[in-house]
Parts: structure tokens; C-alpha cells; sequence
């Protein structure tokens, strides 16, 4: 049974068609890409699986259990988290600080243990500051813990964002552009924590990502989409291949699609 399934997905704004009955399904411990032209309706399709958006008509299943009417919190307690191709911390917060509130959702003891900071309150923050402390190792962030985010370059700063998504120790990690605006030493560490969170955390990966080279590297299947239709799903070569999708990127007059950026 697939982790996450969508099937049939169709997503209207007014006038306009987002996704038109877009289906996949994604296995469990798998790195699964979703790629396409700008304004090809990847976003919106994460969205929907997120919770920010909901779809007209179509149904989204996760780990067995239908999601479609779910708000984003319901959502994320089941162990769906993301990040976003624009930079969502809490600027004036340290490092630490923005993986505790990745923490919410585990988060049992009452207002007032919690605000006195004493038995049940007091062992459970540190139970979750053992967790944070591990995730800080994993992505080698151990020299900006204490610092505030908003001081941090834009790689940090995407870095910790991923942080603070596996602070929820997601079973599904959605990806939004996690590479863009990255040089190419930033984008080499980001895949390779992509890499790790799923092979050594377990966590299965959904991304959203433009750079065509880091998805053939990393994804295990590819859903192209353009114009919110689905022209293309299947592993990174077979997809690489197909004309529908080189005449996508490319137009009518192309040639092989590198893997090179969009």
C-alpha cells in the first residue's frame, strides 16, 4: 500500500484549472519528485497535500486514512510535514527555538505544567530537547544552534527550515523547491541531508524542484505535470526520455533534456 495516494485531483481557481485530475501514489521510504514548467501546478498539488488547499473533486490518502477534508494541523499530527520555496521561520527566534515549535504537534502537558515548568511540563520539554539536539547533529548546524535565525545566510536559513520540518519526525517530508536560490556547494549539503533523512530516518520524500540534475540523482519515480495535467510518471530515465515532457521544458524545436536547471 502506498503512503500517500492521490487520485484523480482537480483544482479549480475561478476560471482557472490548477490540476486537472492528477493521480499518483507514493511508496513508503521512497524520494518521489514532482516536476514540471513554471506554473505547471506543483505547488498547488503540494498544497493540497499539505492542507493549505482543497480540491474541488479527487481524493488524497495518507499511510491508509483519507485526508482530503483534513486541516493542515490534523494533518501534521499524522506525520505529514513540508517546507517552503520561500523561507517560513521565525526570524527573531534562535535556532533552537524555531525546532521547538516543530515540536507542537508531540507537545502532551497542560498550559499550566508547561508555563511552571515543572514535573510532567518540565520532562517533557527535555525529552524534546533531546530530540532537537539530534536533528542539530544530523544537519550539522551545531555552530549556529544559538543563534538568531534572521542573522543566518540563506542556506542556513533553508537548512534549518529542514530542521525544523524533521523536528515533527515526519513519516512524509514535503519539499518545495528546497535547491532554489542555493550556490552549488549549498545544494551539494542539501541533497545530501535529503539523501540521509530518507535512507537513515526512514522518512519518505515528497519535492517540488527545478534543478532537473538533483532529481535524476536523487528522485526514485517522477510526476511531471504541465498545465496541471499529468503528461509524464515513472523513474527518472524513463521520464528524461519522453517527448511530452522534453516538448514541456523545451518547445516544439528540442533537443535531449540534461540534467541541467530549468
Amino acid at each position: 500500500m502506498a503512503l500517500l495516494d492521490v487520485r484523480n485531483v482537480t483544482l479549480h481557481f475561478r476560471g482557472l484549472t490548477a490540476l486537472a485530475d492528477v493521480s499518483f501514489a507514493v511508496e513508503q521510504g521512497s524520494i518521489y519528485a514532482i516536476i514540471g514548467p513554471n506554473g505547471a501546478g506543483k505547488t498547488s498539488m503540494l498544497n493540497c497535500v499539505s492542507g493549505v488547499y482543497r480540491p474541488q473533486r479527487g481524493r488524497i490518502a495518507f499511510d491508509g486514512r483519507e485526508i482530503t477534508a483534513l486541516s493542515p494541523a490534523l494533518r501534521a499530527r499524522l506525520g505529514i510535514a513540508r517546507t517552503f520555496q520561500n523561507i517560513a521561520l521565525f526570524k527573531g527566534m534562535t535556532v533552537l527555538d524555531n525546532l521547538l515549535v516543530g515540536r507542537h504537534v508531540h507537545q502532551r502537558a497542560g498550559v499550566l505544567a508547561g508555563g511552571f515548568y515543572w514535573g510532567r511540563g518540565q520532562r517533557e520539554e527535555t525529552a524534546h530537547r533531546v530530540v532537537i539536539e539530534g536533528i542539530v547533529d544530523f544537519l550539522e548546524i551545531q555552530h549556529v544552534r544559538k543563534k538568531v535565525v534572521g542573522t543566518l545566510s540563506y542556506g542556513l536559513q533553508k537548512r534549518v527550515e529542514l530542521a525544523r520540518a524533521l523536528a515533527l519526525e515526519p513519516k512524509l517530508l514535503l519539499l518545495d523547491k528546497p535547491m532554489a536560490g542555493m550556490n552549488a556547494e549549498e545544494k551539494e549539503d542539501m541533497a545530501r541531508f535529503v539523501v540521509e533523512a530518507n535512507e537513515e530516518r526512514g522518512t519518505t520524500v515528497v519535492m517540488i524542484e527545478h534543478d532537473m540534475g538533483v532529481v535524476m540523482d536523487l528522485a526514485h519515480r517522477v510526476t511531471v505535470l504541465d498545465f496541471g495535467e499529468r503528461i509524464a510518471e515513472g523513474p527518472p530515465d524513463e521520464v528524461r526520455k519522453s517527448q511530452d515532457v522534453q516538448r514541456a521544458y523545451l518547445g516544439e524545436h528540442f533537443g535531449p533534456l540534461e540534467g541541467t536547471g530549468e
